[in-house]
């Protein structure tokens, strides 16, 4: 494919790979083509009306010390530091190129390690599971904030990337319209990530057997930038964090989103496993 011109680009073409982890989308486009407004022009191929749709991008460039080094940027056209199933997606498409079974990449949150352990399909729409060193997160206490006239606690965890985790008996209607309130409150001078956790399934504070399975906890998800996502890699693992570091279960856990499950290790860091699928490649018309 031709490099695009940085003058006079009005008739280039961005190749892009669209892949999925667990219902959360991304298009993958080398940093060769990255000129222009970044924001703005992350913001038009994540259209889902008027562009290629995806909940993000992710900007590949060069680095002495990995595969890549990645710019995420949100579907609103704002810059994130990392996402747990947009770094999975990334090491995908590298192992779809490279023949890689590990994949280095440098996200704005720090070099992030992807170890192959499983793989479907052909070269073509095939579907990766990948572990990867999420590195260690950093729990706050519970925060009280009240929206709507209503008093939330949550409690606050980094991946990276700012989360609130909010444990519910159940998921109400109308939860979407809280977690965006509470993303602009000014406990949040950069925003946040917000999860809401329902726990499934625990045999924390008991010595588990190979038979009993792993702890489970289901989640909805509001992401910065985003809005309602089906799945989220950092917004599994906080969520599990919190879990466990309120001893509400034990590692692992099985998270449950609307798009598919993960499972999270809490050891020496925080571990995430899970499938990222390459769904197509094309070229988008500037």
């Amino acid at each position: 494919m031709s490099r695009p011109r940085k003058q006079g680009y009005q008739n280039a073409k961005i190749p892009f790979t669209k892949a999925s982890a667990c219902g959360n989308d991304f298009l993958i486009v080398e940093g060769a083509y990255a000129f222009g407004d970044l924001s703005a022009l992350s913001h038009r191929l994540c259209d889902r009306h008027r562009g290629v749709g995806a909940d993000g991008v992710e900007w590949l460039f060069p680095d002495a010390d990995a595969d890549a080094r990645l710019r995420l940027f949100n579907a609103d056209g704002s810059e994130a530091e990392i996402s747990g199933n947009g770094t999975r997606c990334v090491a995908a498409e590298i192992c779809s190129r490279a023949g890689k079974t590990e994949v280095v990449v440098r996200t704005g949150a720090g070099l992030k390690k992807c170890r192959l352990v499983g793989r479907q399909g052909g070269q073509q729409g095939a579907t990766f599971e990948f572990e990867a060193e999420m590195g260690q997160p950093e729990v706050g206490g519970e925060l009280s904030i009240e929206t709507m006239s209503v008093r939330v606690v949550g409690m606050k965890v980094s991946m990276g990337n700012p989360h609130y985790v909010i444990f519910v008996e159940n998921f109400q209607d109308g939860w979407q319209r809280q977690a965006a309130l509470i993303g602009k409150q000014p406990q949040f001078p950069h925003g946040t990530n917000v999860e809401y956790v329902v726990v499934r399934h625990t045999n924390a504070g008991a010595n588990k057997s190979a038979t009993e399975g792993a702890d489970e906890i289901e989640i909805r998800l509001f992401e910065r930038g985003v809005g309602e996502t089906e799945s989220s890699g950092t917004g599994s693992c906080a969520s599990a964090v919190a879990a466990i570091a309120s001893r509400r279960v034990a590692s692992p856990v099985t998270v449950i989103a609307p798009g598919g499950a993960q499972t999270v290790r809490w050891e020496d860091q925080v571990y995430l496993r899970g499938p990222a699928t390459l769904v197509c490649r094309g070229e988008f018309f500037i």
